[in-house]
């Protein structure tokens, strides 16, 4: 005859049960910690690819006209992340705040500030594909310096 009190109490077998619950969440929590990091890691590299490109370009007023070589700098120094692109464009504003084209001749009643800026655009996309949650993210960063006269 079967002992249903020694049975109720009997825990053999729920550390089992226990864990076969707990696993997956446990490691469902973990993949979205690595791809939280691996995440910001990517950001990082864009904006720091953004920053490397107005370094580039605010070396000096030559430079400053160069947005091919501030495109360059900025893929050159996201190397290891991939699908990144950068944009580089260079404005003028006067020292009174009003605007300018960039031409010396425009600010004359103060002197003409330059300044260059870098877009760079990425995606980030996730080692694992979550249902409901897009696989894809679009990443970018802007960068802009003032080029020393």
């Amino acid at each position: 005859m079967i002992d249903l009190d020694r049975l109720r109490r009997d825990e053999r077998g729920s550390a089992l049960a226990e864990m076969a619950v707990v696993t997956p969440l446990l490691l469902f929590l973990l993949a979205g910690t690595v791809e939280l990091g691996r995440f910001s890691t990517y950001g990082v590299g864009v904006a720091g690819a953004a920053r490397a490109g107005v370094q580039y370009g605010a070396q000096n007023l030559a430079t400053a006209s160069d947005t091919t070589g501030m495109q360059n700098a900025a893929t050159a120094d996201a190397s290891g992340i991939t699908g990144v692109t950068a944009t580089a464009s260079q404005f003028c504003q006067c020292a009174d705040g009003s605007t300018s084209t960039c031409l010396a001749s425009d600010c004359a009643s103060s002197h003409r500030l330059v300044y260059v800026q870098v877009r760079v655009n990425g995606s980030y996309t996730t080692v694992l594909h979550y249902p409901g949650i897009q696989s894809s993210f679009p990443v970018s960063a802007t960068a802009v310096m003032r080029v020393p006269q």
